[in-house]
């Protein structure tokens, strides 16, 4: 005979309650992350994904490239190895990260033909840095000077990117402080230690492709990613587990000076971006050619990413190029006394290479793309024991692609 077992009122009215109660709270949380990713969206994010504060997936990866010495110079990676590991060391008792990216692209799709080149790209004379490394010049094409040394995409807008993105994270994080009271958050912008880019990722906003960047198959990879901490649970997204890259290798096989060791591992030491921004030495000599005509940065990984070829132009003001920033005359440079580089890229991105820096990366672009008639500006510069060996690279790199005539 079945009995029934008679739950008590009491007891029974308190199940109930425990079950409102974790209703009720679900239902909250529900309502704070549709908040919170409104008020992202109002700020001027584009993409916008949350996912929990733990170890990022890609942190083997990192320990792996240290190990390596693929950091280079930038020491100051493997000393903040332990808040890479963990976001609670960034922020305490961090239990969310909110994964943001906003579009930078300058150009419109229609600029960037189907070959995965800029309109930009197309403007400028052939040079080694459009080749593969250890392929030599020849013929009068490849000894025609370039119009201007070329800068990438991201440092073109007059504002350091910095500037324009931090305002936006302390109103969210203002905004944050609103929707979860007590709540505590952190915004970061690529200066904290945290794999942005793998929280992304793990946010659903996109796959780290063979060159390492994030892609999403609406903006591409020109984007600037910021992320912030908070110390509460929120409803989270699902990461995006494929990887759209196929077969396809443009990124790996277009790159002067073979910085990528295999697909998603990119040696620093030999890529340009480092070699004319991060670091603070002469560039090895058997990769200045591939160096080309980049004074700071390069992008050609990018150009030939399909993913870019439709990705829509940015459409915040402060993102929109300025033409000075398109190129510039390394002769120019040269001739800039310290204060008057500072009176002209203090607010750019260009100020992060320093004075030095600067003149270095000119040096590498004129011995690549100069004629004889800038010899005599090189023979004139003041004696500065740090950049006359470059000096006299440029020289002579000039004077060997165009030795005497016969008589």
């Amino acid at each position: 005979m079945l009995v029934s077992r008679r739950i008590p009122a009491d007891r029974f009215s308190h199940r109930m309650m425990a079950h409102d109660h974790v209703t009720d709270t679900a239902g909250i949380r529900t309502r704070q992350t549709a908040a919170i990713r409104v008020a992202a969206h109002g700020v001027g994010f584009e993409l916008v994904g949350i996912t929990p504060a733990v170890t990022p997936a890609g942190f083997p990866r990192l320990v792996e490239w240290i190990a390596q010495g693929c950091h280079g110079t930038m020491d100051y990676i493997p000393r903040r190895i332990d808040a890479y590991r963990d976001p609670g060391r960034v922020l305490p008792g961090a239990r969310s990260v909110i994964a943001l990216a906003i579009n930078h692209n300058p150009q419109s799709p229609s600029d960037t033909p189907s070959g995965g080149k800029t309109g930009q790209q197309d403007q400028v004379a052939i040079t080694p840095s459009h080749r593969s490394a250890g392929e030599c010049s020849s013929g009068a094409a490849s000894q025609a000077a370039t119009p201007g040394a070329r800068i990438a995409r991201y440092a073109q807008p007059v504002r350091d990117y910095h500037e324009v993105i931090r305002p936006r994270l302390r109103r969210l994080v203002g905004d944050i402080a609103t929707i979860i009271p007590g709540a505590k958050a952190r915004g970061v912008i690529d200066t904290a230690p945290v794999l942005e880019r793998d929280f992304a990722t793990q946010a659903g906003l996109g796959w780290i492709g063979k060159n390492t960047m994030l892609i999403n198959k609406r903006l591409g990879s020109w984007l600037f990613l910021a992320a912030i901490l908070v110390n509460a649970e929120l409803d989270y997204d699902e990461p995006h587990h494929t990887s759209h890259c196929g077969t396809c290798t443009r990124c790996l096989e277009v790159c002067p000076t073979q910085a990528f060791t295999a697909p998603y591992m990119l040696d620093a030491r030999r890529c340009i971006s480092y070699l004319t921004i991060e670091s603070r030495d002469l560039p090895p000599e058997e990769l200045r050619q591939g160096m080309g005509d980049w004074l700071f940065g390069c992008d050609l990984c990018q150009e030939v990413c399909p993913w870019n070829r439709r990705a829509p132009q940015a459409t915040t003001p402060d993102f929109l190029p300025v033409p000075e920033l398109a190129s510039l005359d390394p002769r120019r440079l040269l001739r800039l006394s310290e204060a008057e580089f500072e009176a002209a890229f203090a607010p750019t991105p260009l100020a992060r290479p320093g004075w030095w820096g600067l003149r270095r990366n000119a040096l590498v672009v004129l011995g690549n793309t100069g004629t004889p008639a800038d010899l005599s500006l090189l023979e004139s510069l003041p004696s500065e024991p740090s950049l006359q060996p470059l000096i006299t690279w440029a020289i002579n790199t000039i004077t060997s692609r165009y030795p005497p005539a016969n008589d």
